[in-house]
């Protein structure tokens, strides 16, 4: 019955699902907006890339599979498709893991390669975030095959809020009285920490509220 498609193959909108649409508009707005202020990279110059320009192809990757991980994720969260289908909830997650691996692979290379150009503190903070990154989605797939399901769905969101991390901490870099707190060497790998840890922390309060005792 999970992978049978209901209502004559037509997949009915209503009021309820106006919100998860909103918040899917949102993230491929900021997630545009976030690889807009990447787009400078494209020219493929030395002085656009600076420390980048030997692992251009590698940055790029990053970059352009993150965004897909940021918009593809969100869809995964939608109750009502996955009562739709199951096969294209399963779809959908493989190509999220894909976006994953590629980006958190590429992320790797990065964070132990020219992060150090900015200090050991940034490339640390890198290091330690794509690790919880490939955690997170290794544990949500992981028991996705084990079908505990609201396993999966707990390690489906941590995943993601890391995923989003990438929104949350660029654009707080770009906050004007952010700005003024220090360089970007300075202030960049605790706005890093910020991104993910503080999410993860928010979510598992509100997990532990839900649990029976």
């Amino acid at each position: 019955m999970a992978n049978r498609i209901s209502n004559n193959n037509v997949l009915k909108l209503d009021k309820t699902d106006i919100g998860p649409i909103m918040i899917w508009i949102l993230v491929i707005f900021l997630t545009w907006l976030f690889m807009h202020g990447a787009e400078h990279f494209l020219t493929l110059t030395p002085e656009a890339l600076g420390k980048y320009f030997k692992l251009k192809w590698i940055l790029i990757a990053h970059i352009t599979a993150g965004g897909g991980a940021l918009i593809l994720g969100l869809v995964q969260f939608w109750p009502k498709l996955r009562s739709f289908s199951w096969k294209i909830h399963r779809i959908i997650g493989i190509l999220y893991l894909l976006a994953v691996l590629l980006s958190s692979l590429c992320a790797i290379v990065l964070a132990f390669t020219t992060a150090y150009a900015v200090n050991w503190a940034y490339a640390f903070s890198l290091q330690i975030w794509v690790s919880v990154w490939i955690s997170s989605t290794s544990i949500a797939y992981y028991s996705a095959l084990k079908k505990k399901f609201k396993l999966h769905q707990e390690w489906m969101v941590r995943s993601y809020l890391v995923t989003l991390a990438f929104i949350i901490s660029g654009l707080a870099l770009k906050i004007p009285f952010v700005l003024q707190l220090g360089s970007f060497a300075e202030i960049s790998p605790s706005f890093f920490w910020f991104g993910w840890s503080v999410p993860l922390y928010i979510y598992e309060i509100i997990l532990s509220s839900k649990r029976k005792h």
